[in-house]
Order: C-alpha cells, then structure tokens, then sequence
C-alpha cells in the first residue's frame, strides 16, 4: 500500500512537471527532394508551412505584472510623442508583457519586431525590454506619421505590414487576424486609458 502510495506521489509530480514545460507550434513542410522539415519558426516566405502541432496556449497568467515595465513604456512614450497607453496595449497584444515571447513567423519580444524591422530600428537584441519598447514606439511613430494619425491603420501595419494596407487601398487589410488585432489593441488602449 505504502509503495503504492509513493508511485501516485511520483506520478502526480511528473505530471505537474510536464504540465511546465514550454511547447511550441509545430510546422512541416516537404521540399523538392521530398525531404521533410520540421520548425517552429516558418522563416521562409517561399514556403507553404502547415502547422502539424499547436502550443498550449495559457491565457492568464496569476503573476502577471501588467505594470513591471511603465517606467520604459512612459519613457519611450515621451521620446517618440505617444501615449504610453497605446504602447502598453500593444505590448499586451504582441506578448502579453513576456519579453522572451517568439511568434510563430520569428517576432520577438514585448512589441514584437520582426528580426528584419529590429534590424531597420538599430535593435541589437529585441529580447531586451528596454531596447524592444523602444523599437516598437519607435515604429508606431512612423507609422502614425505614415497614416497621418490614423491609429487604425498605423495598427494594421503594424501587424500585416505596410504592402498589405497598401494593397486594400490604404484599408485595414480583410485578414482576420489583423481585423482582431486592431480591435484588441484598441480596446486594450481604451482600458489603459481609463486605468
């Protein structure tokens, strides 16, 4: 009974334990000599990836310190003429403030900047919070200028990219995804607003 005991103890812990542990989305695909890869970041534009695991996504997070980062939010805010609401609700929807976060295409970080685009913005190390906001304000400005002050649209760019609201007649771009991304940005921004 008693080894009994300790086996459910055991499991019980390796279960907790794997429940820890970080997964990622998975994606495949098969190249020309029908070689099969295998990544969880699909970098290459030229390739249709199809995504054969999800990650477990965890949606709340208890430890969750919404204001660990508002001494660089405002800071940056003040330098490129934002308001550190917008900042900090599109580091809520980017990463929701996990400066390690990597998306599936390879966006990095608090904000969220592509490799190509940190590069653009003089960020050497996007998982560095400072430098990240930083990057990602730097960013917003130039396309709120872009847009002439059209937040809508700055934000479309922000996650599809400028082709793509060129592309739909400077129009927020009818990917569902973006839609969403735009709505929760912007509801996020009226709630650190108000906070």
């Amino acid at each position: 009974m008693r080894n009994k005991s300790v086996i459910c103890i055991l499991v019980a812990i390796f279960i907790i334990a794997a429940c820890s542990i970080a997964h990622a989305d998975i994606y495949k695909h098969v190249d020309n000599d029908g070689v099969l890869h295998l990544t969880n970041v699909p970098s290459d534009p030229k390739v249709k990836y199809v995504m054969v695991m999800r990650e477990k996504r965890i949606l709340f997070s208890p430890r969750l310190d919404v204001a660990k980062y508002d001494h660089l939010i405002t800071r940056a805010a003040n330098k490129f003429n934002l308001d550190s609401a917008l900042i900090k609700a599109v580091i809520k929807a980017e990463s929701n403030f996990n400066h390690m976060a990597v998306s599936p295409v390879g966006a990095q970080g608090l904000m969220q900047l592509m490799p190509k685009t940190a590069s653009y913005l003089n960020v050497d190390d996007s998982f560095h919070p400072e430098k990240n906001i930083e990057g990602g304000a730097r960013y917003l400005r130039y396309l709120l200028n872009v847009y002439k002050g059209d937040l809508s649209l700055a934000l479309a760019a922000y996650n599809a990219g400028e082709k793509a609201v060129a592309k739909y007649n400077y129009n927020i771009p009818p990917y569902r995804e973006t839609q969403n991304y735009v709505r929760r940005v912007l509801s996020f921004y009226r709630e650190y607003s108000n906070s």
